[in-house]
């Protein structure tokens, strides 16, 4: 079986090959993205395999479809890329891979909270230059502080439970709350309201739907705690990325650290440190001092690709031998398609 990968990158390629050897598919590496243009590369074969930053709107699913394809089997838990009626309609099987390594996500949390309250990152940079100065480079304690964390799934669990570790007091909320966390001295679940106004720093760990889309707008952000870290390694449009831009402005936003992006497709992934960055958001972003941000790289452990690369071309056997994939693994119910 011929598997076309888009947006393939140097470091995942050398795992796809190695762990294919019990496969024997026939792998087509293509560094493009999907997209509606793109979609003729795949030609002859049955499989695509996608990531995060594709674009596989209704357009690209028909053109997917025309030429053959069968399932799309996402290299990513999220499926937020995927028009999923128009795969519907034309009888596209989604695979995903639903959980990676959730303690990759959450350690990388804590890493970008540590380094954004410590100012791990600038002292770096000024020891590299001879400057050892410590003016400026000072931060708080996290214990006693009290972390407000949006969406208990597996990742946000984990990170609840590190930083009740830290000593903090921990705020959860979710529709659909953890019993483990329940039980923990230091955690507690409450409503939306009440995590903002407490909340010295807010990490949001909540899947990108339509309800949760700018889940952190204006308003929500004004009901925050004055000087409040928010901590994003979900998906970027859960932020109004204008709307932290104005709370940065005027101090109510104390810092932020992103690992992702609303807009992020446009750039991430990519070296794009020899053109002229186009999109005036994110370079107002990258001029705050109290704003960290990284590549969309929370993921990237060397446990986490292997699970990917696992768990992808499992779904491709499975996909061969009985035309589907296991159903915890299936976007969309084999009820619903064409």
């Amino acid at each position: 079986m011929t598997v076309s990968f888009f947006d393939t990158h140097s470091f995942e390629r050398p795992i796809f090959i190695s762990q294919n050897e019990g496969f024997k598919f026939e792998i087509n590496f293509l560094e493009g993205r999907l997209t509606s243009s793109t979609a003729s590369l795949a030609k002859g074969s049955q499989v695509v395999c996608s990531f995060v930053n594709d674009k596989i709107d209704s357009e690209c699913i028909e053109a997917l479809s025309e030429i053959g394809v069968r399932l799309i089997a996402l290299r990513s838990a999220g499926f937020n890329h995927v028009d999923l009626e128009a795969a519907q309609k034309y009888g596209l099987i989604i695979g995903r891979v639903p959980g990676y390594s959730p303690h990759a996500v959450a350690e990388y949390t804590i890493g970008l909270l540590l380094s954004l309250n410590r100012k791990i990152h600038k002292s770096y940079l000024r020891v590299r230059e001879f400057n050892f100065s410590l003016d400026g480079l000072v931060g708080f304690d996290l214990c006693g502080k009290t972390v407000g964390i949006l969406g208990t799934g597996r990742i946000g669990s984990i990170v609840a439970e590190i930083l009740a570790a830290f000593g903090c007091n921990v705020l959860c909320n979710d529709k659909f709350p953890n019993s483990k966390l329940k039980g923990h001295a230091n955690i507690s679940y409450v409503d939306c309201g009440q995590l903002c106004k407490e909340s010295d720093v807010i990490s949001l760990h909540v899947p990108l739907t339509p309800e949760t889309y700018h889940i952190l707008d204006r308003e929500m952000i004004s009901h925050m705690k004055k000087g409040v870290f928010i901590i994003n390694t979900g998906r970027g449009a859960l932020i109004d990325s204008k709307a932290l831009i104005n709370a940065l402005k005027s101090g109510h936003v104390g810092g932020a650290a992103l690992d992702v992006y609303e807009e992020e497709e446009a750039v991430f992934f990519q070296d794009v440190s020899d053109k002229i960055l186009q999109d005036d958001v994110l370079a107002r972003l990258l001029m705050f001092p109290n704003v960290l941000i990284s590549s969309h790289q929370a993921f990237l452990t060397k446990e986490a690709l292997i699970n990917i690369v696992q768990t992808t071309l499992e779904n491709i056997s499975e996909f061969q031998k009985t035309g589907t994939v296991p159903s915890e693994r299936l976007v969309i119910p084999e009820s619903h398609l064409k």
